[in-house]
């Protein structure tokens, strides 16, 4: 199946999903970021994958950057839109563009701590265990229907460094697994809900 990948940062996810990609039957078409220092453009020219870099500060509006984000995503008509860290909001009329196709990850167990700096909030909010959602893409920010989770327990002894790095090593089984379920034909968007093999999840 054709897919987009679209990123902000360092790209680990986007590397896990590169190094699956053949597993999950993903056919990735390019990766486009909104930060063209981000390292993950740098993983993915090392497999061979096209590259976009479209800079946000370049537009005055969300609309008008979304406007040119799906420009460059119809060139390639992607049967999937991958969020991998892409740390943009986008407009309604984008989500509602391509719903159904867009998965995004988040660092927590939503509804949880949407938005950012969530390890950190975490902490500090005494909570005794955090992880990662994987959710379809919908114009609420972080609240669209929620497809998979994993979960981590945490320790007293916790920083947010060492809770990234051990909710990264979930983000990086669980995000290829459920792709697979989309690239397979078993997992789909009706109305407000995430399916798989046509139940509720």
């Amino acid at each position: 199946m054709n897919g987009i990948v679209l990123i902000s940062g360092n790209g680990s996810n986007l590397q896990s999903i590169i190094d699956h990609s053949t597993a999950i039957d993903l056919d990735i078409k390019a990766v486009i970021s909104n930060h063209s220092s981000a390292y993950g453009l740098k993983r993915a020219e090392h497999a061979n994958i096209p590259t976009h870099t479209l800079s946000h500060k370049q537009f005055s509006s969300r609309e008008k950057f979304d406007q040119a984000l799906s420009n460059i995503i119809n060139q390639y008509n992607p049967e999937i839109i991958i969020l991998a860290g892409f740390m943009r909001i986008l407009s309604a009329k984008f989500t509602h563009q391509y719903s159904g196709k867009m998965l995004n990850i988040h660092p927590s167990l939503l509804p949880k701590f949407p938005g950012l700096n969530t390890h950190q909030r975490v902490i500090e909010s005494k909570e005794r265990q955090h992880g990662v959602s994987i959710h379809f893409v919908t114009e609420q920010l972080d609240r669209g229907p929620i497809i998979a989770q994993a979960s981590v327990d945490i320790c007293d002894t916790d920083t947010t460094e060492s809770l990234t790095e051990r909710v990264l090593l979930e983000e990086h089984k669980l995000f290829p697994k459920v792709i697979h379920w989309f690239t397979q034909g078993r997992l789909k968007l009706k109305g407000n809900h995430a399916m798989l093999d046509g139940k509720v999840l």
